[in-house]
């Protein structure tokens, strides 16, 4: 049993900067099968971000020019969810946010591992697949 690791360096507009870990622990067989049963553990801090709520996503592609409207986001914790709906994260008064998820839909390896996908942070909140916003600006 082994951990994976990775990590992710935020640089946006806005001076929008950070750093998220991603941790997954492996089952006893992995070196067989390369499947994984534990959970990924998304941690770090994102500073610069006005406060509140901000949609908190993995893409396919890096390309983010229309938003995300091409694609149905849910909560994390819905059933009908594409896999990087991550909801939101909080930024506090000083525009910092302390990220700290766990997501069974994220894994690091295997044939949906999001290696290589871009992380996404709204300058608005996610909707949650509600109907209640647009993301037509990203960082």
């Amino acid at each position: 049993m082994g951990t994976l690791k990775a990590v992710a360096i935020i640089a946006g507009d806005n001076s929008v900067t950070g750093s998220l870990h991603f941790l997954q622990d492996l089952d006893a067989d992995y070196s067989l099968s390369h499947t994984h049963t534990g959970a990924t553990h998304v941690k770090g801090r994102i500073k610069g971000l006005a406060p509140g709520l901000h949609g908190f996503h993995i893409h396919a592609l890096g390309d983010t020019t229309n938003g995300c409207i091409s694609t149905d986001h849910g909560a994390p914790t819905d059933e009908e969810r594409h896999a990087g709906d991550l909801g939101n994260v909080v930024a506090g008064p000083d525009g910092v946010a302390e990220v700290s998820i766990k997501d069974m839909k994220i894994p690091l390896s295997g044939q949906h591992s999001i290696l290589g996908r871009a992380v996404v942070v709204h300058a608005d909140p996610d909707d949650l697949g509600r109907g209640m916003a647009s993301f037509n600006m990203v960082f």
